[in-house]
């Protein structure tokens, strides 16, 4: 009777200690996908939108270096902004430098979009406008370095932000947005499927033995002699 008794009380308490247990796995991965805790951007878009800013910074600066290089920057000034000549300045890859730069931001950091449109657009334009720089420019034929490395350092960026747009920061964040959705719904679904408390009519009380029911026959037999004549 006592090893019924423990065997009963063990199917009693192991459903609810994996209970236990599963509802706090559970909620370990549901605090990591609080929606109050989660990032307004993410860590991978977060890297992409600094790219975008180096691509900046890092044309901006070979492009005063060439100023500098080429006769001062106050005089270069004047002959490439103030003077534009589509064939022998440098200003429109700096612009074009500004323009990826103002559109990634404005699409993938302000307007947050889940889109490979934008940067499809910058890097289309950009590749299109360096071809035909290349080719009717007269920079590359004054023999100077400078007339080889901006064009080449555009293009190469331009495509470096699409691949990790394309490759690493889109894919990552629908992987994230994946696991934090289905996080969530186990977390919903938990309390349909946990036992709840136990209530005294699921206790297990094993059934009276027949000894046990003559014995308290034969004790109220020797009580009451009367009951025991008939």
């Amino acid at each position: 009777m006592d090893s019924e008794c423990s065997s009963s009380v063990d199917c009693r308490t192991t459903p609810r200690g994996m209970g236990s247990i599963n509802s706090t796995h559970l909620s370990a991965h549901t605090e990591l996908y609080e929606p109050g805790e989660k990032k307004c951007i993410s860590d991978v878009r977060r890297t992409f939108c600094l790219f975008v800013t180096f691509d900046l910074l890092f044309v901006t600066l070979l492009w005063i270096i060439e100023l500098n290089v080429n006769g001062g920057i106050q005089k270069r000034l004047n002959e490439e902004v103030l003077q534009y000549d589509y064939h022998a300045s440098f200003f429109d890859i700096f612009l074009l430098a500004v323009f990826r730069f103002a559109s990634l931001i404005l699409a993938y950091a302000v307007c947050k979009l889940r889109h490979w449109w934008a940067i499809a657009i910058t890097t289309a334009m950009t590749t299109g406008f360096l071809i035909v720089k290349v080719i009717l420019s007269k920079l590359l034929s004054q023999g100077g370095p400078f007339g080889y490395l901006l064009p080449i350092v555009s293009f190469v960026l331009a495509w470096i932000e699409t691949w990790l747009l394309d490759f690493k920061v889109l894919p990552q964040e629908a992987d994230d947005e994946n696991r934090y959705l289905s996080v969530l719904d186990a977390a919903e679904r938990a309390p349909l499927i946990h036992p709840g408390p136990l209530s005294d009519g699921q206790f297990y009380s094993p059934p009276e033995s027949v000894a046990d029911s003559d014995d308290e026959l034969l004790d109220d037999s020797k009580h009451d002699p009367e009951k025991a004549v008939i």
